[in-house]
This record gives C-alpha cells, structure tokens and sequence, in this order.
C-alpha cells in the first residue's frame, strides 16, 4: 500500500492536489473533537463577523463561530459517505461475486433485482421518505439509507470481473481440488475485485455527500445536525446573501469544492492506475 501510495505521488499531479485538498478536510475533521464550542448552542459568539485572526471563518446570525462549526459539519458529512460506502460495498460485493461466480437462474434474479434499482428515482425516493420522517431523520439512518440505494451500478461492475476470473485456469483449479464456491469467490476472486471495489467506494462517497447536501438544503434531513448542506440551510433560512454575511455561504461551498473535488481527483487517479496500460504509460512518461 506504501508503494502504491508513493507511486501515485511521485507520477501523478492528481492525487498531489488530492492529497493536499483532503488532508486540509480530515485536519478540520480531526480538530472538531477539540472545539470549545458546542454546535447545537447559539449565541456563543458575537453575531455576524468577518473572517479575521480570532475567526478565521467568521461567525453566523445565530452566534456561532462558523470555523469550528463548519469542522462538525466535515466531520459528520464524512461520517455520512464513510457509512453509506460501507453498506453499499457490502451489498456490491455479494451481490456481484455471487451473480458472476454461480450464473444461470441466480444470475438472472439478481441482475433482475440489480436493473430494477438502477431505474428507481432515487431523489425523489429520498426526499419522500425524509419528508414522511419530518426532517427527524438521524445521520446514521440516512448513511444506512443511501447504501441501499448506491451498489447496483458497481455491482454490475464487480460481475463483470468476476465472470472474466470465472474463465480462468486458477479458478478451474479451484474447481477440481474441490474447493467450495464461496471459498473460491472469496479466495480467489475477491482480492482482483478489491481495487474497482476500492475506486468505486471514493465515487460512492461523493453521490452520499451530495445528496446528504441536496436533502438539506431543501431541510428535509436533521437541520440541528452540522453538515454541509446544513450549513447551507441555516445560512439560507437566515438571508445571508441578503444581509451582508456572504461568508456564512461561501465556508460551506468552499469546504464542499475542496471535498469533491479532492475526492473526484483522487477517485480519477486511483481508477487510472488499477489500468495496468495506463498505470505503465504514466510511469514511462
């Protein structure tokens, strides 16, 4: 992993952007667990102040420091994608390895049930149920909730994989020694699967973040927790373009550039390089 790590610094700009952009995010993240300020407490600090020494983001309408705020707010957004990654991989692993490995009528069901959760409407969906729960709806069940919503399309990826690794002598092998087809998918076939599995959990992350942010914004999701898209509620529930305390907006949709965009660069670079003809042509070069 060291090596793998060092590589893409030394060959690729990408992930040297990404890293930077991401260590900056999981630094705030970090520090959150010092904050002196509670973030369901208001009128904290004075009210409506601009980014200065004593605070670097400024503070809001409602007398919160925003730095330390927005530093909850990262914490809980990557708290979501983190969560709804590990319940989406988990139904994407099963799913592809089982529907690749068995084939025939197992295949086709689950590629059935796989196909009907590609054409759902997921936002509306979402904004449906968050809507029956009244905006009450905590972190973790929305994590959880959106993991059952993003694996199909990954999980037709894995399939792919793992129908090509069907075919070969390692897994005949397998087959005569008479190992057991869920000791061969996962022996032999899940550690060629674990890097798409690896680069598609990054792409996860990000449609978690963003529809966490989408759902906030319409304060459809828990509005006393701090997160990024709640960050952008309160700033709009309170005028804040119209009030003068333009910073209140632009800390949250800077920290939300940074945060897609490190991830998409870092998803771009490490799906680059588990191509092993791209990965060669970028070290030659």
């Amino acid at each position: 992993m060291l090596t793998v790590i060092r590589d893409l610094f030394k060959y690729d700009g990408r992930f040297r952007v990404a890293f930077v952009l991401l260590l900056v995010i999981v630094v705030m993240a970090v520090v959150a667990t010092v904050s002196p300020f509670d973030p369901k407490k208001t009128f904290m600090v004075p009210q409506d102040i601009p980014p200065s020494l004593k605070y670097l983001f400024g503070t809001t309408s409602r007398g919160q420091d925003l730095f330390w705020w927005m530093a909850y707010a990262v914490r809980n957004s990557l708290v979501l994608g983190i969560i709804c990654a590990v319940v989406s991989r988990i139904i994407t692993i099963a799913v592809g390895l089982t529907a690749g490995y068995r084939g025939g009528y197992i295949d086709r069901v689950l590629m059935s049930i796989n196909d009907s959760f590609v054409v759902l409407p997921v936002l509306p969906i979402l904004i449906l149920l968050s809507f029956l729960q009244r905006g009450s709806m905590s972190l973790w069940a929305l994590g959880v909730l959106l993991g059952l919503f993003g694996w199909p399309w990954d999980a037709r990826l894995v399939r792919s994989q793992v129908l090509s690794l069907k075919e070969r002598a390692f897994t005949r092998t397998a087959v005569y020694s008479g190992t057991g087809s869920v000791q061969i998918t996962l022996r032999e076939h899940l550690p060629f699967v674990l890097p798409i599995v690896f680069a598609t959990t990054i792409n996860n992350m990000l449609w978690a973040i963003g529809m966490e942010v989408t759902l906030s914004v319409l304060g459809l999701s828990d509005v006393s927790v701090p997160t990024i898209g709640t960050a952008i509620y309160w700033a709009n529930q309170h005028q804040a373009l119209v009030a003068g305390v333009w910073w209140w907006l632009a800390a949250p949709i800077l920290v939300a550039v940074m945060l897609f965009l490190g991830l998409y660069l870092l998803f771009s670079s490490v799906n680059e390089f588990i191509d092993p003809r791209t990965r060669l042509r970028r070290i030659g070069a």
